[in-house]
């Protein structure tokens, strides 16, 4: 190959690697901060004694932490804790109804694990179906009881009508 031709190789070289260059590498925007992709933190968690164990229920999260409408939640973890011991994972609840026209707005979960007298705090963390978490949400704190017992047929008196003026 002569230098004639080798200089014009150069030079469309240079013009193909110029080209790629001012293009980019594709991205239109700039990077987005990890909040507009993180759900927005749970912030109605509570928590009763039932028979069963301990109910906790909290409402769906529907926006991102940073705003705007969030429509790919995947999941939540159930975290609990008890006296001084650091929080840890006790379940993962799946949320199945992304597609459906009418989605869950509450959840319920019950803790069938949770001994009578002992005290939990329980908090729920809400993740994406790309795997991003939400911040942990509100603590609730709960005694693990027996339920009160229904009233006695026995001793329920009925109470009488009074009469209509």
């Amino acid at each position: 190959m002569n230098s004639r031709v080798r200089a014009w190789v150069f030079v469309g070289l240079m013009a193909f690697a110029a080209a790629g260059l001012w293009t980019g590498c594709g991205v239109k925007t700039p990077p987005l901060p990890i909040a507009y992709a993180e759900p927005q933190k749970i912030l109605d968690l509570r928590a009763a004694s039932v028979k069963g164990g301990i109910a906790l229920t909290w409402g769906r999260p529907t926006a991102y932490a940073a705003g705007g409408p969030m429509h790919n939640l995947g999941s939540f973890v159930v975290m609990r804790s008890s006296g001084n011991h650091p929080y840890q994972e006790i379940d993962r609840i799946e949320v199945t109804d992304l597609a459906r026209f009418q989605q869950q707005q509450t959840f319920t979960y019950v803790d069938r694990g949770a001994t009578l007298g002992q005290t939990y705090n329980y908090r729920v963390v809400s993740i994406t179906t790309d795997g991003y978490r939400g911040a942990p949400s509100n603590e609730a704190t709960v005694t693990r009881v027996n339920p009160t017992p229904p009233p006695n047929p026995e001793n329920y008196v009925v109470p009488t009508p009074s009469p209509l003026p």
